[in-house]
């Protein structure tokens, strides 16, 4: 049965995690006053169903129940996991705190969305304080992977470690900070420079779209797979941190920012600020930019996933997890892949680009390896398959946001020549294209193709071998 998560707020923050949640096989239930609150989450939801499992090359689970209603009570009955997402006043957070533990399960975690609130400044008041402790996310919370989570000393080390567990079940990277403080790590840094923005618009220095540009082709680009302090280690040079402090420690003390100096919001100031965001970014409708905003991270987060570099990282492990319970019986073909079509790889007819059916059975190819004892580990100590030959049949179109499926029979595996043939599938059995492959075995060393050793090649000559009693695919053509 489907755990249930109780999302109380169903805002900007309070949607994203409903999305999360439910998007990783969690029935989810809402609690909001507001009479449009259903349509704005399902609006949420559909921005994440197109973008989210773009994030992965495997599929993510059966998708759970969505419920929302008006009332807190209705929520939070038997839930698994509760996520306050209230705005961000303080009374108005111990209120629903009483009201949801007056109804919840005991011992049932009650996370804070808080963006600045402490957990003892939460937890005063309540009936059992050590229910309660920070998740703060970063939105939106469907695609960013950082929740950081802060417990009290009412919070018992075997409450926040059950916190981080439910956390990454959902595909987080939860970020446990050491010490309670006001609007933990990442709100502070934001804050810092949201505060020199504002004055250097109050000034006449910039605009918003000028500040924006200088964030946006400028440093944050390296901000997002480097963060702060590996970027200034490189701008040391070879000297690294030690010369950049040198360098450039001594301008901390220059007049440069205000960041203490905070510009009184007047209506002058708010009417600017306005103004020039309406011209700058006016034209796009809020899910328009949201839409925007969603294909840009989905990009980058995969470009950062070739490179198995920052938040990629952390992508590819969660495709490993997966993988690692996709293998079949080998007395069948196996299956290869199971995934979702990302909104980058569809073309101006809105169909898939005949070059992602490539990399779907490329990827195929390695998955198949790593069955057979030969992907990655075998490729370090010198040796590999190559393709030397490859024939593709495209047969139905693909559109983004599909659900395919690709299995893998291995037609022989003689002397130093693998021959495969794979089978792209839609969810309901439809064959979509065919991929035959023929590699051939070299040492990476030597440089040159030769023959296996049969020990190191065993188990991929036992799949082999059992695929040798299955029909020939009628398409097969390089035999």
């Amino acid at each position: 049965m489907a755990k249930k998560a109780a999302i109380i707020g169903g805002g900007v923050i309070g949607g994203g995690w409903a999305a999360r949640f439910l998007l990783h096989g969690w029935d989810v239930h809402v609690s909001d006053p507001d009479p449009e609150a259903k349509r704005k989450i399902d609006e949420v939801v559909a921005n994440a169903r197109r973008s989210l499992p773009g994030l992965l090359d495997e599929a993510m689970p059966e998708e759970g129940r969505l419920t929302v209603s008006k009332k807190i009570s209705d929520s939070v009955k038997e839930a698994d996991w509760i996520q306050e997402s209230v705005p961000e006043r303080l009374q108005l957070k111990r209120e629903a705190y009483k009201e949801i533990q007056q109804e919840c399960q005991h011992e049932t975690i009650i996370a804070s969305s808080t963006s600045g609130f402490t957990p003892s400044n939460l937890q005063e008041n309540a009936a059992r304080p050590s229910e309660i402790v920070v998740a703060h996310p970063y939105n939106p919370v469907y695609l960013l992977p950082l929740v950081e989570i802060v417990g009290s000393a009412n919070n018992s080390d075997s409450t926040m470690e059950a916190a981080r567990r439910t956390l990454e079940e959902i595909g987080m990277r939860p970020l446990r900070i050491r010490s309670e403080i006001d609007a933990h790590i990442g709100d502070r840094l934001l804050e810092a420079v949201w505060r020199e923005a504002l004055w250097l618009v109050r000034d006449g220095i910039a605009t918003t779209s000028e500040i924006d540009e200088t964030i946006r082709l400028g440093f944050g680009l390296r901000w997002a797979q480097m963060g702060l302090f590996e970027t200034y280690r490189i701008a040391g040079g070879e000297q690294g941190m030690k010369h950049f402090i040198s360098q450039f420690g001594p301008a901390l003390k220059f007049p440069w920012t205000r960041l203490t100096d905070v510009p009184n919001l007047d209506d002058d100031l708010v009417h600017r600020i306005t103004e020039q965001s309406d011209s700058q970014s006016g034209r796009y409708s809020i899910r328009e930019l949201e839409r925007i905003r969603d294909n840009n991270l989905v990009a980058i987060l995969r470009g950062l996933k070739a490179q198995n570099s920052a938040a990629g990282s952390h992508l590819r492990e969660l495709d490993r997890k997966s993988a690692e319970r996709l293998k079949g019986p080998v007395a069948k073909p196996l299956p290869t892949s199971n995934r979702t079509i990302p909104p980058d790889w569809t073309d101006y007819n809105g169909h898939v680009n005949e070059v992602y059916y490539l990399e779907i059975f490329s990827k195929a190819t390695d998955r198949f390896l790593e069955f057979g004892g030969c992907g990655p580990d075998y490729a370090r100590e010198g040796f590999g398959f190559f393709t030397v030959d490859t024939r593709l049949r495209y047969l139905n179109e693909i559109t983004e946001g599909e659900r395919v499926r690709t299995f893998t029979q291995c037609l022989s595996f003689k002397g130093k020549k693998l021959h495969l043939f794979h089978v792209l599938k839609s969810r309901d059995g439809q064959e979509l294209a065919t991929g035959e492959h023929l590699l051939l075995h070299a040492d990476l060393n030597l440089r040159k193709t030769v023959v296996p050793a049969p020990q190191r090649v065993k188990v991929l000559q036992e799949i082999a071998d059992a695929h040798s009693a299955l029909r020939t695919p009628a398409a097969a053509s390089l035999l």
